[in-house]
């Protein structure tokens, strides 16, 4: 079974970047679709970025369309969530999520990382 660790979440001033990663354990990873997803308190999870098993479709949320890149390294069973020219309104716990197939709800998923903080401060 595919497991999902997410890292490189922190603190950082509004117009920063981070680097999100999403790690698998196994080889099927690298035939999943993967999205990241974020939830901030009080509010539902809400879709943020997705992309196929190829790497060759992406999908992003309005919000975020323009500063943020989702990729993959299929050999490295690693994907990415570039996030460039941070706002406050994007601090929320990320997630990564795998499955067979892509899309912007999250029932298409159906392994789950625990979550990285992402915090920007004003």
């Amino acid at each position: 079974q595919v497991q999902l660790v997410e890292s490189g979440g922190g603190l950082v001033q509004a117009g920063g970047s981070l680097r999100l990663s999403c790690a698998a354990s196994g080889r099927t990873f690298s035939r999943y679709a993967t999205g990241w997803f974020r939830q901030a308190p009080g509010k539902a999870r809400e879709f943020v970025a997705a992309i196929s098993w190829s790497g060759g479709s992406t999908d992003y949320v309005d919000s975020v369309k323009g500063r943020f890149t989702i990729s993959r390294d299929k050999a490295k069973n690693t994907v990415y969530l570039q996030m460039n020219s941070l706002k406050a309104e994007d601090t929320a716990v990320y997630y990564c999520a795998a499955g067979p197939y892509s899309g912007r709800d999250s029932a298409a998923y159906n392994h789950w990382g625990q979550g990285t903080q992402v915090t920007v401060s004003s």
